[in-house]
């Protein structure tokens, strides 16, 4: 069992990397702070905006890095600043507005960081003692409610959310906060991922940690399609199943997770959560992510669960140490479990992402490039009927359209190879991440087409359409621009699964005000237009889009989930 396991590890070259860079722009303009606009302003639209589109795209992401003297250190520390483009009748307005998280109103009272974020601990208090400053070296940071990563929907209603145990529910429309909600009141849990994902009635499932006296869980959670009260947040939600690290003191990190129509697939990944670093982080001066570190001696797991049930697969799925940061898509097909991940041979990078490594120029801001290895499609097909009486040592992946391999090598214990999800073309656009799908059609279901960000630097520079039948790629670029991720909205009574539009916030270094909202037709790539916002965006994470009324109607026989 041993010797096949390294026999299928040694197939693979390890770490896998971009073409070497040289030469990248500066893109230090698009992480620094800027101002709200909480009013609407017009746009100036070049091209046509098609008129079907109704409603506002909604994206989210750091937009305010430092308060007085003080200054984050990690990217993902960033105040929130939520961005809306409200599109209708071939026309586009733009307004943002800071959330007023309670960490965002502290920190502005005070003039400094007073809330410690992911990579940055908060500022000690000037006003005490040396001994009460000694004293509150021993004390746990408190969760940041600065919800800065994605807009997600419970119960029709939407919430912006990072990784903590708050979020903020906030009114599309206006973009300010409704209330701030602690999954902790709800459910035995610490925190959930900002990536959801939705059942046609709406149900949500969505993955947290929990820490107890037995040490850490990874928890599947569900939350139900609607609401009972008019004002209730997350009443009703459960944990559907708990699963226990392999160490319960050094859980995985995870971003996001996989979900069939019938399961959830957690994926067990070498990035490591050291509790004890995290719970000494003020004692030693250290950014919570200085506890979190990659672990390339370990395997990558993936836990299947029936979401039904709430029973776990006694067969583990195994492969060699990879990085995942957002799943493509997953399906059942004829005893297999499709899963399609955005994976790296290299799971240090989170612990890359510094504010003065993206501010970077010249050779220095090369050199950071060239030391991370790229993001890459791949597929993974787990058989799911497998037991005691199913052979050692032979390839139980029959289907003939993925030389991807799964073979048992002892008792519940699967081994798997991936599939690339591309060709060799990718390697020129630097990976692929910020994947995107028809998720109203093909999520859970099998598809052909997925979208993303392509990252010749480090952010996305390139916009991607891969195509599996032929793993075909389609790309818009426009050197010195930066898009940000992609999100697919259908064409109204669309019936190709690629017949609609692709929705992205450009943005640049090197032009003043130099944002534009891009529309490319999702079919041919192509450019269909642009509306030119006239103010400055730092580059965001994530987004949705909330079709208006009108629009739901026309789309009444799609799934009222919009993309994520």
């Amino acid at each position: 069992t041993h010797c096949s396991q390294v026999a299928l590890t040694s197939r693979w070259g390890w770490g896998r990397r971009v073409p070497a860079a040289s030469g990248l722009q500066c893109i230090a303009p698009l992480v620094q702070s800027v101002e709200e606009t909480p009013e609407p302003i017009a746009t100036e639209v070049h091209g046509c905006i098609p008129s079907w589109i109704e409603g506002s795209f909604l994206r989210n992401g750091p937009g305010k890095f430092e308060f007085g003297s003080h200054n984050y250190d990690h990217w993902f520390d960033g105040m929130a600043l939520l961005h809306q483009f409200k599109i209708s009748s071939g026309q586009v307005s733009y307004k943002s507005r800071f959330l007023r998280s309670d960490s965002y109103r502290a920190n502005s009272e005070h003039n400094r960081i007073v809330v410690s974020e992911f990579g940055t601990l908060a500022v000690p208090d000037p006003c005490k003692t040396f001994f009460q400053r000694f004293l509150s070296c021993f004390e746990m940071p408190k969760p940041t409610d600065n919800a800065s990563v994605s807009f997600v929907k419970y119960k029709g209603d939407y919430y912006v959310s990072t990784e903590t145990n708050f979020m903020h529910r906030v009114d599309p429309d206006s973009l300010e906060s409704k209330g701030k909600v602690d999954w902790s009141k709800f459910i035995a849990v610490n925190g959930a991922t900002a990536h959801p994902h939705y059942d046609p009635d709406g149900s949500a499932y969505n993955m947290g940690n929990s820490y107890t006296k037995k040490g850490a869980f990874y928890n599947i959670i569900c939350v139900p399609p609607e609401r009972v009260e008019p004002e209730e947040t997350l009443e009703g939600a459960r944990i559907v199943c708990s699963i226990a690290p392999v160490n319960k003191s050094k859980p995985s990190y995870y971003h996001s997770f996989a979900m069939s129509e019938n399961f959830v697939v957690f994926v067990e990944q070498p990035i490591r959560m050291d509790l004890l670093r995290i719970l000494t982080c003020k004692l030693r001066g250290k950014g919570l992510s200085k506890g979190i570190y990659w672990d390339p001696q370990q395997e990558t797991i993936f836990h299947v669960v029936n979401k039904h049930m709430g029973t776990p697969s006694a067969v583990k799925y195994y492969s060699r140490p990879l990085s995942t940061f957002h799943q493509i898509n997953t399906f059942e097909e004829d005893g297999f479990l499709v899963v399609d991940l955005c994976c790296s041979d290299d799971g240090s990078a989170i612990n890359n992402f510094l504010i003065q490594n993206l501010r970077q120029s010249g050779e220095a801001l090369d050199e950071m490039y060239n030391s991370m290895t790229g993001s890459f499609p791949r597929r993974f097909v787990l058989p799911l009927n497998v037991d005691e009486n199913t052979p050692c040592g032979k390839n139980l992946n029959t289907r003939s359209d993925s030389p991807a391999t799964a073979i048992k090598v002892s008792n519940n214990r699967v081994y798997c190879t991936h599939e690339d999800l591309h060709g060799e073309d990718l390697q020129e656009f630097g990976g692929l991440e910020f994947p995107q799908i028809n998720y109203a059609k093909h999520n859970t279901r099998p598809y052909r087409y997925f979208y993303g960000s392509g990252f010749r630097h480090l952010v996305g520079d390139s916009l991607l359409k891969m195509d599996l039948q032929g793993k075909r790629l389609k790309v818009w670029q426009q050197p010195g621009f930066y898009p940000s991720e992609p999100i697919f909205i259908p064409s109204p009574g669309a019936t190709e699964e690629d017949d609609g539009v692709i929705l992205s916030v450009v943005i640049t270094p090197t032009q003043e005000k130099g944002t534009f909202l891009l529309v490319l037709d999702a079919s041919t790539f192509k450019e269909l237009g642009r509306a030119e916002v006239p103010v400055n965006i730092p580059y965001g994470f994530h987004g949705a889009f909330n079709a208006s009324t009108v629009a739901c109607h026309i789309n009444h026989k799609q799934s009222r989930v919009a993309p994520l």
